[in-house]
Parts: C-alpha cells; structure tokens; sequence
C-alpha cells in the first residue's frame, strides 16, 4: 500500500472484460493514496451472468497461488461451520467456502490450457463483480510492500528514530451502540478518551520506555507505518521482522492526498521517491507534514515467514490483496484485471503492461474501504517497493464460488 494503509448501485450486470481500452479511459477518481474524496453508497457486488463473465487468464506460474489457496482454507476451517457469508443475495456457509476453493484449486492443477481452464471456471462458479467506485465497475488498484530499512534495536549513532510497542496507557473499549472496538486512554478524572494524536505523541515524547526497534530516518519509520509490517536490518547485518499490533484509532490523513493540495506534486505524480525526493530538499517541512496524519501505528516482533495480513496469514506475494471485508467476500477467490509496471535490468520501470490474476482477499488497511479499493501485497525488497510505490491503476476485481445445487439460480 503506497498509502495508508498499516495497512469499504449497480443494478445492472456488469458487462465482462472489456480489452484493453478498458486500461486507457480516465478514471477521475482513481488517485494514489486514497485521495479521492467520498463515494455514493454503491451495492458492493452485483452477479455476473455466465456468458457475460470475463476470460480468467493468469499471468503469473500457480505455485504462489496454490500456496495462498493452501493458508485461506486453514483460515476458513477455524470458522465456525455453519457461519455465512451472504454475496449478493446468496449465503455461503464457511463449509461450502472451503469446497469451493478446494474444487478450485484442484482444477487449476489438472487443467494446463487457460482457456478452458476459464471456460470451467465461468461454467462451475458464481461471478461476482465488485462495484468499483463508478458506473463502469472501476476499482482503484494500489500496491503495498515489505519494506527493508537499516535500524538497531538500541539508540546509537544515526539509530534515533523509534518504532514502538503497544503502550500500556492505550486500551480498547467497545462502542455499546455500534459494537466496533474503539482505542483510546483513560485521562486522570478515569474518563475515557481520545488516544494522543501523532505529533502530541512525539512532541510530548509520552511513549517512552517502550520502544521496540530505532531507524536512522524519520521517513523511514513513517513508512512502516504505512506498510504495516517489515524488516530492519540490523548493524551486524541480521535481520529482525515487525509486525502491526495496534493503532490509537485516531483518523487516517493522507500525506500523498496534503502533497497534492499544497500543489507541491501533481496527481500522477505522487509516488514514495517524489516524496523521499521533496523531503530530501525540504527537511524543513518533514515534521510538520507527517504530524499531519493523526494516526499512530503500534508494532510487536514479526514473523520470520514474512508479514502477516489482517487475517493471521503470511501473505504471498502478488497473491494476497487487502479489500474491505465488511463489504467484499473474504472466503471467495478473487480475479483482478488491472496493468502493472515492467522493471528493466536496473530495477526501473520500462513500460506498463495489462495483467489479469488470481489472488486471495487476505488483509485489509485504514485506507482501503468501500467496494472500490484494493491494495495488492507486491513483496519484499526493491523491486517490490518500485512496483508498489507507483501503482495507482484503475482495474476490474472479480470474485468466484462454485455453485451448489442448494444456490439460488444464477442469472442467464
């Protein structure tokens, strides 16, 4: 997620894949970071008749896939059995999920031509297309990473910058009119209240004490805010993961959004090096702009294994997204249709490129909400951070479960 993230009403039928030039219209409220503004209330997902869903070809080799599907069932058979999940106006209990990823999976292994791999598909399954954030179904298609930065796990030399641990002054109580979990702290008079915001908790240095890895820049631990998880590689060149614990549950302002109204970038513009670039001529301005995102993000030690999404999962690379889960199935396996940028030999872009894939819904962020967002997991390392960092595409996302015979009939 380039940004927030730390890491949501058609009643016609979508239309199916529509080529390329689906990749080149304009699409005024796709931005990087989340900077369009609010959208109407949509239907999140409407059902796609059989001979109108799209071709599902894959571009990327199945292993990732298989291992994905692999961590989603585990997931599912935690649930309980008879839990649902209703999409658009059928109900899925947690058992018919797991049939239905398993059948999945066990096609895409025995079938090795994609046509007919996707000509099954569209006969065995529900479509279901995600309502987008316009007429045309568009979605906003950002990318997130595994950030590497250098750190120490004591303050020494250019190691200043802290992330911390979750403090014992942020509780979590739960809002008796709506039932959501809100953070906050308990002021003197016991009175509950608001969690310090960003900049009265570095200004105020009031998380003292609990600090868990310290960077070399304050950019740097920003970012893993924004990432959510990550690895720091220490002086003596061994590496040690951070994960997301918590947050203060304060409001999520985008800084990519603040470089855009200042007019200090363009829209297509704003990516993590203009901003790394910007910084590095105007120091000046670093603190004041990353005080003005509120929220504050907590971490605890990470998995060796790799990050791990909302869910509990590691994610898998280019195969695990982050969607809203109060609106977008999380048991179903997802397709997106969007374009990607193509690296050279030196890491940089040399040209973007149509892609459709296969991946699972296996995480969510502060800023991926509404049935138009989805923020796919690009890796680790470099390359990842190159891909994730310029990703602001608009795209299709699609979702299929297998029909039963106990389904309602889908429409023709």
């Amino acid at each position: 997620m380039i940004e927030p993230m730390p890491r949501r009403s058609e009643q016609n039928v979508a239309p199916g894949y529509r080529c390329l030039s689906f990749f080149f219209r304009a699409v005024t409220c796709c931005l990087l970071l989340a900077l369009g503004g609010c959208t109407p209330v949509r239907v999140p997902l409407v059902e796609v008749a059989t001979n109108h869903a799209p071709l599902f070809i894959d571009d990327l080799a199945i292993e990732d896939l298989l291992q994905a599907i692999d961590r989603q069932i585990v997931y599912l058979q935690k649930l309980p059995a008879e839990q649902e999940t209703s999409i658009a106006g059928h109900r899925f209990s947690a058992i018919h999920l797991i049939d239905s990823l398993g059948s999945f999976r066990d096609l895409v292994v025995g079938q090795t031509n994609p046509l007919e791999l996707s000509r099954l598909l569209r006969e065995q399954f529900h479509v279901f297309q995600a309502a987008g954030r316009t007429a045309d179904h568009a979605m906003l298609v950002t990318g997130y990473y595994e950030p590497l930065f250098a750190g120490s796990l004591t303050k020494e030399g250019p190691y200043r910058f802290p992330l911390y641990r979750v403090p014992d002054s942020l509780v979590v109580r739960t809002d008796p009119a709506t039932g959501d979990k809100q953070p906050g702290r308990i002021d003197a008079a016991g009175t509950f209240r608001p969690y310090w915001t960003r900049k009265e908790l570095e200004d105020g240095q009031l998380l003292s004490g609990q600090e868990l890895v310290y960077l070399r820049d304050p950019l740097d631990a920003y970012l893993m805010h924004v990432q959510g998880s990550g690895r720091i590689r220490l002086p003596d060149g061994s590496t040690h993961a951070v994960q997301f614990a918590a947050t203060n549950g304060l409001t999520y302002n985008s800084l990519g959004k603040l470089f855009v109204d200042r007019g200090i970038l363009p829209r297509n513009e704003v990516s993590i090096p203009a901003i790394r670039a910007y910084f590095a001529d105007h120091p000046e301005d670093l603190e004041e702009m990353l005080h003005h995102n509120p929220r504050y993000v907590f971490f605890r030690q990470g998995d060796r294994l790799g990050p791990r999404g909302s869910l509990g999962l590691i994610l898998t690379p280019n195969r695990s997204a982050a969607i809203d889960h109060r609106v977008l199935p999380t048991g179903a396996i997802g397709f997106l249709f969007s374009k990607r940028p193509v690296l050279d030999a030196s890491g940089s872009i040399s040209h973007w490129r149509p892609y459709g894939r296969f991946l699972l819904p296996q995480d969510s962020g502060a800023a991926i909400t509404g049935p138009g967002r989805i923020d796919l997991f690009c890796g680790s390392g470099p390359a990842a951070e190159t891909i994730a960092g310029h990703l602001n595409e608009p795209g299709e996302l699609f979702f299929l479960v297998k029909k039963s015979a106990t389904d309602f009939a889908s429409p023709r």
